[in-house]
């Protein structure tokens, strides 16, 4: 089975969108959105795929093989009404694993909004 042919266990489609890919629909349509908003100058410095390394009490959080634990959240812009750094994630089916995650990030005072 070919990438292109394997399911997503949550049903998600891979959408091509102006020539990115992405892993939802549901993210490419974000996407658009978000660039409409970025042409109308209400948002700047958008980005996609944006990693956040997440830290602990005593430093850096480390997976169980070392490496620097992060959350990886679909998109991040700037707000040029508030000038707040927002973080987004497009999800259909939080896991598990996303939810430990989301939930350091937002003890590090970094709050991750899912559309």
């Amino acid at each position: 089975m070919s990438v292109k042919e394997r399911k997503n266990k949550f049903y998600a489609k891979r959408t091509v969108h102006n020539g990115i890919a992405f892993d939802s629909r549901r993210e490419a349509k974000r996407w658009a959105e978000l660039c409409l908003l970025e042409k109308a100058g209400e948002i700047a410095d958008l980005r996609r795929q944006v990693p956040l390394e997440l830290e602990g009490r005593d430093g850096p959080l480390l997976t169980r093989t070392g490496r620097r634990m992060r959350l990886t959240v679909d998109f991040a812009y700037t707000d040029l009404r508030t000038g707040r750094t927002i973080y987004e994630d497009a999800k259909g089916v939080p896991t598990r694993d996303y939810e430990v995650r989301r939930a350091v990030a937002a003890a590090q005072g970094i709050e991750v909004i899912e559309v």
